[in-house]
């Protein structure tokens, strides 16, 4: 990581430990649980818009960073609008398959644009790598861990959730390979770097419509 990176790293997770200090008023996107077990539950988001930067790395926690730097820049003011935009949460990293569904070195790093912002996102710099995503109504799997999302064990917990879902209705789910350039996980972190004890990590698996969410009610 060269000296620039370094300082804009530092900057970033300082603007994290402020917002963290009223986390409460982050804004996170809305969603309804559709269901609910021990160890996962459904969930349907409402649409949304993201602005997303591709990836390239062997490391997850190295291409978080990298996306995330990006991405700091972008709400700081460096997009065509020179619009400073607040911070949300979680930070999104997706995982990309290449040699299989938990073994990846493409990921793409977001996060969600404010409600304010959400019907016209300042536009990214031409030369950013970034873009402006638009999701429909998602539906998707949760499992929450607790701890650093890293090298280590972010795989472990995909893994772990795609295990509970294949002991559930969604089973079938699970069995459908992502297209190419879609992702196969997604790791939601919502903690400040700095925060050690009671830090808040999600793995998503998304379905491909928002119809998988009601799978129990049609059973």
């Amino acid at each position: 990581m060269g000296p620039k990176m370094s300082v804009w790293m530092v900057l970033a997770m300082a603007a994290v430990v402020c917002a963290a200090a009223g986390a409460d008023s982050i804004e996170s996107p809305p969603y309804t649980v559709v269901h609910a077990e021990s160890d996962f539950e459904i969930r349907l988001y409402r649409p949304s818009t993201l602005i997303t930067t591709p990836v390239e790395d062997i490391s997850f926690s190295k291409a978080t960073q990298i996306g995330f730097h990006k991405l700091f820049q972008y709400i700081q003011g460096a997009n065509l609008n020179n619009s400073r935009v607040e911070m949300t949460t979680p930070l999104l990293t997706g995982i990309v398959p290449s040699a299989g569904p938990f073994c990846s070195s493409a990921f793409a790093i977001r996060f969600f644009v404010p409600h304010e912002f959400k019907d016209s996102p300042p536009l990214p710099l031409l030369d950013s790598d970034l873009t402006v995503e638009n999701w429909d109504e998602k539906c998707v799997a949760v499992r929450a861990f607790s701890g650093f999302a890293k090298d280590t064990n972010v795989a472990q917990e995909a893994a772990q959730l795609e295990a509970s879902l294949q002991n559930s209705k969604w089973a079938n789910i699970t069995d459908l390979e992502p297209k190419d350039g879609e992702d196969a996980y997604t790791i939601d972190q919502y903690s400040s770097p700095f925060k050690i004890l009671g830090r808040v990590n999600e793995v998503w698996v998304s379905f491909p419509s928002s119809e998988g969410c009601f799978i129990s009610i049609l059973q």
